[in-house]
């Protein structure tokens, strides 16, 4: 490979960006937004677990809403995105005869860093790290056939599934007495991030956040198949074309809106059904069918979305802003919404109900979408993303317009 000098890469120029992609990527952040304000607004071992039952009336309905329609179908999406986005980077080196390993590698190295810092400094929902580790493991699929990507993408995700069946049938074998002892665990975990969070100091939840992220990276695990599977069906849709010339592909994208969105609200609406609530440490194999039917809903509802988004696409270019700068508006809301919700903050933990979360969600993506088109007036970069681009490229690239 020829040596990387200042000139083997340069940063995307705003006319060669593939504005549905960041259409997309704004849409994604939104979903992200809605799914994570239930573990910014509480414990995050309380989140994600379904439709909580202490809601009631409009609260209940908000937290169903987001459970059925927005929870497993955004990050997945944004998945998607960040595997499109690889494989644009990888051909435009192909193109232009020039090393991409070690751009890339630099490019994954300082995304992990950026992750590190938001889990333990700002909150430890951080999704970033995990997309940084499986971005190493994307690089082995650079020169794979293009045909087998959705194949070996599927196979991949669908994995995840098939992997909490079979722990779900292990659990089966498991002592009542263990359970309890589970439950317990669980319930003593959700106190502590309850006293640190809700009621702590800085320096508390920080502490708080590094026994968090530890104890994540054990799920990845489920998710990692999950992210990497997505990175690989995202890099197909951008190596076959059919994100920049959806035209090209009429039969896909009728197929993905008409048909595998409603079949995917389906699947999620029998999953509710199954095992509407799956309180914390407690496992087994109901929960884990209910599982395997959310993920493949997921997947499903995931690529519905990107097909209307796609369809949608001219008529939600004020998306576009808050897509350039995903990464920092990612990072702004997790500073904006534990200055808010956290004792060290506002102090709102657990004093919002669900609906109020959802409209508060809103606001704060609006005011994100009017900051990033403002900012994108004089700038051509996010500020994370200038950092970000300026560690990758080892320059400075030009910041103001």
């Amino acid at each position: 490979m020829s040596s990387l000098s200042t000139s083997a890469f340069q940063p995307v120029a705003t006319s060669e960006r593939i504005a549905t992609l960041d259409v997309l990527r704004g849409f994604a952040l939104f979903g992200i937004l809605l799914m994570n304000m239930e573990a910014f607004s509480g414990p995050m071992d309380m989140s994600f677990t379904g439709i909580d039952p202490h809601w009631q009336g409009w609260d209940y309905w908000a937290d169903a809403f987001v459970y059925v329609f927005v929870q497993g179908k955004f990050f997945t999406l944004f998945s998607l995105l960040f595997g499109a986005g690889f494989a644009v980077m990888a051909q435009r080196a192909a193109i232009a005869g020039r090393d991409f390993t070690r751009f890339y590698l630099r490019r994954s190295l300082g995304l992990l860093v950026i992750g590190v810092l938001h889990g333990l400094l700002l909150w430890s929902g951080d999704i970033l790290v995990a997309y940084a580790l499986l971005s190493f493991v994307l690089l082995a699929f650079r020169e794979a056939p293009r045909s087998w990507l959705p194949a070996l993408g599927t196979m991949a995700y669908l994995g995840a599934a098939v992997l909490m069946l079979m722990l779900g049938a292990l659990m089966q074998l498991v002592p009542a007495d263990a359970a309890s002892a589970q439950a317990a665990a669980a319930a003593k975990a959700i106190e502590a991030q309850r006293q640190a969070y809700g009621h702590g100091s800085y320096l508390q939840a920080v502490a708080q956040r590094l026994r968090d992220v530890f104890a994540s990276l054990g799920a990845l695990l489920v998710v990692g198949p999950q992210v990497l599977g997505m990175f690989l069906i995202g890099a197909w849709f951008a190596r076959s074309g059919a994100i920049a010339e959806p035209g090209r592909y009429p039969r896909l994208w009728a197929g993905l809106r008409w048909l595998l969105l409603p079949i995917g609200l389906a699947v999620m609406l029998l999953s509710t059904w199954v095992l509407p609530y799956n309180a914390p440490g407690q496992f087994n194999m109901r929960s884990a069918g209910a599982y395997a039917l959310t993920a493949v809903a997921g997947l499903m509802m995931c690529l519905g979305y990107l097909a209307w988004g796609v369809r949608w696409s001219r008529h939600l270019q004020w998306l576009a802003p808050a897509g350039r700068m995903a990464l920092s508006n990612y990072l702004g809301q997790s500073l904006v919404c534990t200055l808010v919700f956290y004792g060290y903050g506002l102090g709102w933990f657990e004093q919002v109900g669900r609906a109020s979360q959802l409209l508060f969600a809103v606001g704060l993506f609006a005011m994100q979408v009017l900051l990033s088109q403002l900012w994108l007036r004089r700038f051509q970069y996010g500020p994370v993303e200038w950092l970000w681009r300026a560690f990758t490229y080892l320059q400075l690239p030009p910041l103001r317009r």
